[in-house]
């Protein structure tokens, strides 16, 4: 069965000591308010432009300052292991809902799962689950 994604955020982690100096700083670069997300208060955000795209501050409990991205898709699994084939390799399965993956760099990204229904052909990529990912 098919299955759609698409790269949905830019996440800039930071460390608790320097997050409401970023988060002021990002909302003064971007123009738009960083919501802080109650059911996640390490993040604040705000989608921009038309709200196809979005902006995240993290504050991290460890580990170093860095930019990841995050990927959005109607199938968590399916599309875990599509970018397992590309060569991608699990990290850490969050809050038993997304994935923390590390490209072959060792670069970190997530994969997030949305609603049914709220990708399709017209705001994500389709994936053929037989179709070779490289043609």
């Amino acid at each position: 069965m098919p299955h759609y994604s698409r790269l949905c955020k830019i996440v800039i982690d930071v460390s608790e000591a320097d997050h409401a100096e970023e988060v002021a700083f990002w909302q003064s670069a971007t123009g738009q308010t960083l919501t802080h997300y109650a059911s996640f208060p390490e993040y604040h955000g705000a989608d921009l432009g038309s709200g196809e795209f979005g902006l995240l501050v993290q504050r991290l409990g460890e580990g170093s300052s860095r930019v990841h991205l995050d990927i959005h898709t109607d199938d968590l699994e399916a599309e875990v292991a599509r970018l397992e084939r590309l060569g991608a390799k699990r990290v850490q399965h969050v809050h038993d809902r997304w994935w923390v993956m590390q490209d072959p760099a060792g670069l970190p990204f997530c994969v997030i799962p949305d609603p049914p229904g709220t990708l399709n052909d017209d705001n994500a990529q389709r994936w053929d689950d037989q179709a070779d990912p490289s043609t």
